[in-house]
């Protein structure tokens, strides 16, 4: 008789079904794989020493006297602002709260962390005007910039999240340049 009949072709419904492999999910944690416990802490500090450095800027704005003074402030503040935006955002992306706004505020003791102003000196800068809130501000913002480096210093050698570290290498390169500004200004440099 001739051959035998193929066999019937399969269906979409009759075709074994492969299972299809599914999206693994990163294991619990793995946001905060790529980040350390030093990386957590210099974001937790920066972004509080950063809005304290913004509420300086301000106070610049409409109290200082000198044209370079008010300058560096914006300049600052332009700096900044961003920055506590990228920092806050990690932090969300780590699973961990950002600091409170009111945390830039001197009155938490103000020394908990390197540079910060506490609340008396800032009421002070705030009660300052025209020369003597020049000399003061500048005073105040090199301490406040040296702190922010030596926070950028650290998390450089013991932090592991990179875009971290490449921001505190910026911080340390443009704030050491301020600082050596603000010196010429204050007549040290």
């Amino acid at each position: 008789m001739g051959r035998p009949a193929p066999p019937p072709r399969p269906t979409a419904a009759t075709r074994p079904r492969r299972p299809r492999p599914r999206p693994r999910r990163p294991p619990a944690g793995a946001a905060q794989a790529a980040n350390n416990a030093a990386d957590t802490a210099f974001v937790k500090g920066m972004i509080p020493h950063h809005r304290q450095a913004v509420e300086m800027a301000d106070l610049a704005a409409t109290r200082a006297e000198s044209a370079e003074v008010k300058e560096l402030a914006a300049e600052i503040k332009k700096a900044q602002d961003p920055e506590i935006k990228t920092l806050s955002g990690w932090l969300t992306a780590w699973g961990e709260q950002v600091p409170p706004a009111d945390a830039a505020q001197g009155g938490h003791s103000g020394h908990s962390m390197s540079g910060m102003m506490t609340g008396e000196e800032m009421d002070q800068l705030a009660k300052a005007s025209g020369k003597a809130f020049d000399t003061a501000f500048l005073d105040l913002m090199v301490k406040h910039h040296e702190g922010a480096v030596a926070m950028a210093k650290t998390e450089q050698s013991d932090g592991k999240y990179q875009p971290a570290k490449e921001m505190a290498g910026a911080i340390i390169g443009s704030q050491s340049a301020e600082i050596t500004r603000m010196n010429k200004l204050l007549g040290k440099g």
